[in-house]
């Protein structure tokens, strides 16, 4: 299952929007236009006509992970996703890891950090440690459906990738991949917080040293 950039906006609109205005879901070809386009939280930020939608629509069809369907009484055809958690897919995922892809999807390589900032809406994490194990979880299905991206210098967080899209190859083979293991966050900040301390110690040595020469 490979998605193109645009599928790839598609679904993940179809997954955040089932989550966070479950009343208007299904989506009309209109309403899932202006999603895609959103000019918050998406990375980067599109111009799609209806027209790509709609050809990016039926070829998730082919692939069988959308559906259509028109609502009692009305002709506007509405759109819902077969990716995830349906009788149709094999694919099932919690909440956590669907929150987690959906944001992938949409605004592509993050760190642990910024996607617990950003799940609010969809998933309440109650910690990074949560947001870690969830990566593992889908780092570590029989299928892998993401990576660990090698830290970028001057990074204390390396970011995750998909590898369910068609321009997973190029982001890793650009970003360089790592052996997967999250470096805790809280971990993180005490290496920080310990190098810090060891400074200032190592400072207030030094004018102790300098206040006992004066004296005498």
């Amino acid at each position: 299952m490979l998605l193109s950039a645009i599928e790839a906006r598609i679904i993940g609109c179809l997954l955040e929007k089932e989550v966070t205005t479950p009343d208007q879901y299904p989506l009309s070809l209109n309403a899932l236009t202006l999603a895609c386009n959103q000019k918050t939280s998406r990375d980067p930020v599109m111009d799609l006509s209806e027209s790509d939608v709609q050809a990016g629509l039926d070829n998730l069809a082919k692939k069988r992970l959308v559906s259509d369907q028109s609502g009692f009484g009305s002709r506007v055809m509405k759109y819902k996703h077969r990716f995830c958690n349906t009788e149709f897919s094999d694919l099932q995922l919690s909440k956590a890891e669907t929150a987690v892809v959906a944001l992938l999807l949409l605004r592509g390589p993050q760190t642990p950090g910024e996607l617990r900032t950003r799940a609010g809406r969809q998933h309440e994490f109650k910690d990074i440690q949560e947001v870690e194990r969830t990566l593992a979880a889908l780092a570590g299905r029989d299928t892998p459906l993401m990576t660990q991206l090698a830290r970028e210098p001057g990074k204390r967080e390396s970011r995750f990738a998909l590898l369910i899209l068609e321009e997973s190859e190029a982001i890793v083979t650009s970003a360089g991949s790592a052996p997967f293991s999250v470096a805790s966050s809280s971990q993180a900040a005490s290496t920080d917080n310990d190098e810090r301390i060891a400074a200032l110690e190592a400072r207030i040595a030094a004018l102790e040293s300098r206040l006992d020469a004066l004296e005498n």
